[in-house]
Formats: structure tokens, C-alpha cells, sequence
């Protein structure tokens, strides 16, 4: 048996799975304990099913935030201390018995399952969790499917418990969650019924992400097309990475007046965007790039950085940066300060700005400005002078390059597209991909930016509403038949969680780079070809020559 097999990852080793260690920089032991938890979600979920369409009472809201922080823990790159994964094996543990004997005392037959019966001590956690690992499914197809699932619930788990931090939840989408995972744990699940629990999966994440974007909209107002500094200012600072709005309006609220300035870090940059994030003066920009370029860039900011979730990059061995990373939520590595949530929701972030305040100031590594903030509130106030440009011919493509960034030299391939992009093309992004084409000098047509950035990976839902609007707009009877070419950059399973969205609302022709998903088995592969037109990319020349000309 191999020391762990993880094949979540876009990066995943040799594009079939990592099997000593994660390209993530995840070990072992940590991987494995990840799989032995979310089979005790699954467990958890079992009874949670049972108990919901029994009718039952139970904590649904311990419960609830329970499954959103064990997925959201186990996305890449996210979490990788091993005690703290092991810490919530136990909470899992505990919490699965106390709903068992709820169902006990109200008379319901549970089914003989490992995952609702196995317990261990700690010590034994490793042992156990190799018997759990994801290839214990034999059939490929089965698993594809069913991991193809679990990956698009973590990303839901990731936005829903983004809007739950701001006090928005719906009770439906956790109950799916839990349900998706009960349902993937019963065996004899045929391939079509897995399918249409793919497609399900999809329906919720539209759900989620549309949750999410009313939690932020309505906390922090419209993003809003905004000139964003790249450069840096003369005060020590904060670096904040992540996606999480409810950290940022915190550490706003409690740097000011300190002296110390805040900037944001590769997913977060959309910040920039919201008015209420406006008055903090001490806001100052965004420091940097994608995630994937940290080890260099945090060395040269000077001061600490705050990740409230993934992407971390385990830092190189004398690393100076090392002792000033902070993490908080989801996240986790060994050696960083983890700063959790006090009884009433709230952060105490005072130690991360003390040391800001004894750090030098940022060290420039560009200056300048990009333009953001194109979501669909500002996207749709511009409805009619894009609908004019589009009738005119002046815009004749829009291209969807929404997405991931990541390591690879052959993401350099959207690069180049977008530098190679007719000038009478749009680009409509969300998600670090951008970072491979924002700072291109791409120009504009009737005063439309060509790079329209959204936001975040979450934000891609902005991306399907324009869409939509503009089929209205259009007076089309089917989406597919707008002048829009997606060409999606995939790294992690927030990302899967979109893919499966633009699916479920009936999407066809996306094109999915820079590899196909590992966790694809060929038979998946021609189903989502057949039935869906999903396909890889090609070189930037022959791509363009058959989506855009």
C-alpha cells in the first residue's frame, strides 16, 4: 500500500496522484488523517440524514458547522497540522456518538456502516485511517464520481461557511451537504445515480455562492470599479491573504490608529472593491501576486501576514518570514500562531498588529495600479453601453478565464492567451488566475476595460449572472448561444465547486486547463465530453483559431 494517495489537486504528481508526499507540501500522516475525517463526516451525516427525515431534534447548527469546518479544513492547502486535523477526528468522533443515541432513543435503524462504528484511540488514528483511504472503492468510476462529489462539497463547505461568518446561512445547503454524504457512503450507488448527485451538487453550489454574494453585498456594499495601488506606502503593514471579508472588516476596524497599514495578498485583492472597506484609509492596496509566489514576496514584505484560509505554501528551512505568519478558521501549520474566534464570533488580532508595529515597511517589488471590481452590480450598470458594443461589433468575444493560478510552467499557457486575445475580445475573470493577465496591457473598447475581473473564485457567480442578463438581453433561448468562450484554470476544489455550478445551470464547451482533474476516470471523462462538451486546452495558436476566430 502506498504511504497516502491524494489526487484533489490540479498539481497532483505526475497527474495521477501524490503517493510519498503532497506537491502541496502536505505529508503522509496528515493526508491520511484528512481521509480517516471526512469519512467521519460521512458517518456524522448518516445519522444526521436519518434524524432530519425522521424529523427528529437535534443541534443542527452544532452540527452543521461542524461538517463545514471538517471539508473546508481538508481543502488544498489549507490546514497542514497534523494535531489539528487529529483534534477534529475526535470532535467527530464524539459528536457522531451523541447523534447515534439520539437516534437509539428515537427508534431508528441505522445501517451497519464502518463509518458510523469504528473508534480508536488516538494514538491508533494513523493505523485506521490507511484502511479508509479513498482507493478502498475499487471501481474507478464509482470513485471518480464519488470524489468528484466530495471535492465540489468542499469548496461549497469553504463559500457557505464565508457567509456564515457573516451570520447568513440556509439550513437546506448544509442539510444537502450532509445528505450528499450519506448518500456517497451507502454503497450500491449506480453511476447514473452518482451522476445526478454530480449535477445536485452543482444546483447547491449556484445556492451557496449566491448566499455568499448576498452576505457580502449586503455587508459591505457593491464592489465597484476601483483603481487599485500596487505599490507601497512608508508604514509598517499587515499582509491578509484568503477570502474571508469578515477577517478583513476586523483587522480594518482594529489597525486603526495604530500606525500600521493593512494590504491584501492574492485572493484577497477583491477587497479593494467593497465601499465600506473604503473608509479605512489605512487600506492601502494589494502586495504581491498569486499564492504561489509567497515564499519570495512575503520575505520582502517584512511584516506578518494573516491567512484566514488556504492558499499556504510550507515556507523554505531559514525562512524569515516564518515566524511572523498568523492563521486562523480552517487553516493551520505547524510552528504558525492560530488565532481563534472568542465566544461571541469576534478576533483578537493585537498581537499580529504589535509585531507589525516593530517590522519595517514593505519593501516595493512594483508600483502602479490595476482596475477591478467587475461584479455583476457594476458589470450590469454598464448593461447597456456593453449590449451597444456587442450589436456594433466592437465586442465580439467575451472569453471566461475564470479560475486558479499555480506553479506549473505550463500555466504560463493563459499568459499567453490573453496577450494573444483578438483586441476585439473581453476577458471576464474571478480567482487568482487573473494574476496571469491583469497587469497585461490589454487596453479597453468604448471605454470597457478588456480584463473585467469579478473577484474572487466565489465571485465566478457574478460571472453567471452576467451571463444570463445578457441572454436577456440578447433575447436568446439557450446560454450557449452568447459569444462566450470559457476557458477555466483549474487548481483546487473551490474551483470544482464552480465547474459543477456552470454545469448545473446548463453551461456546454468549457474548456479546462492546464490538465484535465486526476480524480477523472476515462469513462467520466467521455460522459462530461458527450453530455457536456467539457474538453483540455491545446496550445494558445490553436485554441484561439477554434474558440475565437
Amino acid at each position: 500500500m502506498e504511504n497516502m494517495f491524494c489526487f484533489q489537486c490540479q498539481e497532483t504528481a505526475k497527474n495521477v496522484g501524490c503517493t510519498v508526499k503532497g506537491v502541496c507540501g502536505k505529508d503522509a500522516v496528515t493526508s491520511n488523517a484528512m481521509d480517516l475525517l471526512i469519512f467521519t463526516l460521512e458517518g456524522i451525516s448518516v445519522v444526521s440524514t436519518a434524524l432530519r427525515e425522521n424529523q427528529i431534534k437535534f443541534d443542527e447548527k452544532r452540527v452543521n458547522e461542524f461538517v463545514r469546518d471538517g471539508l473546508f479544513a481538508t481543502i488544498t492547502n489549507a490546514n497542514f497540522d497534523e494535531t489539528s486535523i487529529k483534534n477534529r477526528i475526535t470532535s467527530a468522533l464524539a459528536l457522531r456518538e451523541e447523534l447515534k443515541l439520539i437516534a437509539q432513543e428515537s427508534n431508528i435503524t441505522l445501517p451497519k456502516l464502518d463509518a458510523l462504528n469504528w473508534h480508536t484511540t488516538a494514538d491508533k488514528y494513523d493505523a485506521t485511517a490507511r484502511v479508509v483511504s479513498i482507493l478502498q472503492e475499487r471501481d474507478e468510476d464509482v470513485r471518480s464520481l464519488s470524489q468528484l462529489t466530495i471535492y465540489g462539497l468542499k469548496g461549497m463547505a469553504a463559500y457557505a461557511e464565508h457567509a456564515a461568518r457573516l451570520g447568513y446561512t440556509e439550513n437546506e445547503i448544509d442539510a444537502f451537504m450532509q445528505k450528499a454524504l450519506n448518500d456517497i457512503i451507502l454503497k450500491n450507488r449506480t453511476v447514473e445515480e452518482l451522476i445526478a448527485l454530480v449535477l445536485e451538487t452543482g444546483k447547491f453550489g449556484v445556492q451557496t455562492m449566491a448566499l455568499l454574494d448576498k452576505a457580502n453585498t449586503e455587508s459591505y456594499g457593491n464592489p465597484e470599479m476601483t483603481t487599485v495601488n500596487i505599490g507601497v506606502e512608508k508604514n509598517p503593514g499587515i499582509l491578509i491573504s484568503g477570502h474571508d471579508l469578515k477577517d478583513m472588516e476586523e483587522l480594518l476596524k482594529q489597525t486603526e490608529g495604530t500606525g500600521v497599514d493593512v494590504y491584501t495578498h492574492s485572493e484577497m485583492l477583491p477587497a479593494n472593491y467593497y465601499p465600506k472597506f473604503k473608509q479605512y484609509k489605512h487600506f492601502v492596496g494589494n502586495y504581491g501576486n498569486a499564492w504561489w509566489k509567497q515564499k519570495e514576496e512575503f520575505e520582502s514584505f517584512n511584516g506578518p501576514i494573516l491567512f484566514t484560509t488556504n492558499c499556504i505554501v510550507p515556507p523554505s528551512k531559514g525562512a524569515k518570514y516564518s515566524d511572523k505568519v498568523f492563521t486562523t478558521n480552517s487553516t493551520g501549520f505547524p510552528g504558525f500562531i492560530h488565532i481563534e474566534s472568542d465566544a461571541n464570533g469576534k478576533k483578537d488580532f493585537s498581537q499580529v498588529i504589535e509585531l507589525a508595529k516593530t517590522c519595517p515597511a514593505p519593501t516595493a517589488i512594483e508600483e502602479g495600479s490595476i482596475v477591478g471590481g467587475f461584479a455583476h452590480h457594476q458589470v450590469l450598470a454598464l448593461a447597456d453601453k456593453v449590449v451597444d458594443a456587442v450589436k456594433s461589433g466592437a465586442i465580439k468575444k467575451f472569453v471566461v478565464m475564470a479560475g486558479c493560478d499555480g506553479r506549473m510552467k505550463n500555466r504560463g499557457y493563459y499568459t499567453d492567451f490573453a496577450d494573444a486575445l483578438p483586441d476585439d475580445s473581453v476577458i471576464l475573470t474571478a480567482g487568482c488566475a487573473k494574476y496571469r493577465y491583469n497587469k497585461l496591457p490589454l487596453g479597453d473598447i468604448n471605454g470597457i476595460p478588456r480584463v473585467l475581473d469579478a473577484g474572487q473564485c466565489n465571485d465566478s457567480y457574478s460571472l453567471a449572472v452576467i451571463a444570463m442578463k445578457l441572454q436577456e438581453a440578447f433575447g436568446l433561448d439557450n446560454i450557449n448561444d452568447l459569444p462566450i468562450v470559457y476557458n477555466i484554470a483549474w487548481y483546487e476544489q473551490k474551483a470544482v465547486i464552480v465547474l459543477l455550478a456552470l454545469l448545473s445551470l446548463g453551461v456546454k464547451n468549457i474548456h479546462l486547463g492546464p490538465t484535465l482533474p486526476a480524480f477523472l476516470s476515462p469513462n467520466v471523462v467521455n460522459v462530461l465530453v458527450e453530455n457536456f462538451g467539457i474538453s483540455g486546452i491545446s496550445d494558445v495558436d490553436t485554441d484561439i483559431e477554434e474558440w475565437i476566430a
